[in-house]
Parts: C-alpha cells; structure tokens; sequence
C-alpha cells in the first residue's frame, strides 16, 4: 500500500514539474501570430459570403506570413462538446493554430476547456456564449473577437451560417482530447477522425520542418 501511494505521489508531482516546465516555456517562447492581427485580418472579411471570406483571409494571411499557410485545405466535419461544425485549417503548430470555423445549422453544447488561449473573430451569423458560474448569456456579432481564455469554459451556440476566423494559442496537442472525443467515441466516424489527423499533421511538419513549434 505504502508503495502504491509513493507511486502515485511519484506521477504527481512529475506530472505538476511538466506541467509547471511547459508553462514557463510557452510564457517565454515568441510566437508568428497575434490575437489582434488575425482579428485584423478577419475584420476585413465581415460581411462578406464565407467562400469570399475564406479567399480574403487565406490571401492576406500568405502575403503577411509566407510559407506558414497551408497551400491546401479542406473543410472538414468536426464533433465537439455536443455541437457540430465544420473548419478549414489554415495553420498549426505544437502552440499556435489558425482555422476558419463554422456551421451551416443551429448547434450549441459544451466550449471545451482548454491548455490555450483561443479567438474568435466572427464573419457572419450569431455566437452565443454562457459563462461558467453566471446566469446570463451573451450574443456576439458580425465583427466582434470573442476571448476564451486559458481554463475557461462556457456553454456555447452557434446561429444557422455562422463563420469565424478562429486562432488559438497554448498548448495546442492538449485540446485534441476534446476535439476528437466525440468522433472517436460518439460518431465513431473513423474516415473523419483520418482526414482530422491528417491536415493537422500536414501543418505540424510543415512548421517543425522551418523549426517552429
């Protein structure tokens, strides 16, 4: 028994001494993106029908960070916390990813809760967020960043044709838990689960390729 709890004790606190080791790395480490430059960016894109948005942000993005910019993507399904939507990956690395997200239909669930820090600049349609501890929501529009912070979660909505530019910052491999869940899981749609592994590892090796991380 004595054994057991020294060995558990043991996980612990290396478990907590990584932890801690990450953390200072990501809080010191330079990055290639900002929140305020992709919202720039997608700014630019409001309004506009999300074919034409998605060419707007993908074109400004590769003039502003040449070779960080997957040359081709897709959109794909994803199942997350209850809701479904779909992305098309723009960037990845192990602490940084840039993507356009939305939904063609109502959905709503669970935000996730998350070792990163992640934006939402949203293009068209309605984003509703009810924060963990409150009593209230809140409805987001064309035009506004939404901020999800590091370990925050909330209850989210999205209105039929809603779009947004979505960049997230942290560690980003610590989110694929929640990302792939329901899929692996729930939809057990394993032709899905391939194409979602696939793009992202596309984009990781493209970045580890030019030393970023």
């Amino acid at each position: 028994m004595a054994g057991l709890i020294k060995g558990s004790l043991l996980v612990v606190i290396s478990i907590a001494a990584i932890a801690i080791i990450t953390q200072r790395w990501l809080d010191n480490k330079s990055y290639l993106f900002s929140h305020d430059e992709i919202a720039e960016v997608a700014k630019k894109a409001v309004g506009m029908p999300i074919d034409d948005a998605l060419a707007n942000v993908t074109a400004e993005l590769k003039i502003r960070y040449p070779r960080h910019i997957l040359e081709e993507s897709e959109w794909i399904f994803i199942n997350c916390g209850g809701w479904m939507g779909s992305f098309y990956l723009l960037h990845a690395s192990i602490t940084e990813y840039v993507l356009v997200f939305g939904t063609a239909i109502d959905t709503s669930g669970h935000s996730g809760r998350y070792w990163a820090t992640i934006s939402d600049t949203i293009l068209s349609g309605s984003f509703r967020q009810w924060k963990e501890g409150t009593t209230f929501s809140n409805v987001h529009r064309p035009g506004t960043t939404v901020i999800h912070e590091i370990g925050e979660v909330t209850a989210v909505q999205w209105s039929p044709n809603t779009w947004m530019v979505e960049y997230g910052r942290g560690f980003i491999p610590s989110t694929l838990g929640f990302a792939l869940s329901d899929t692996i899981f729930g939809t057990q749609d394993f032709v899905l689960l391939f194409r979602i592994l696939r793009i992202y590892a596309r984009a990781i090796t493209q970045e580890l390729l030019q030393g970023v991380f």
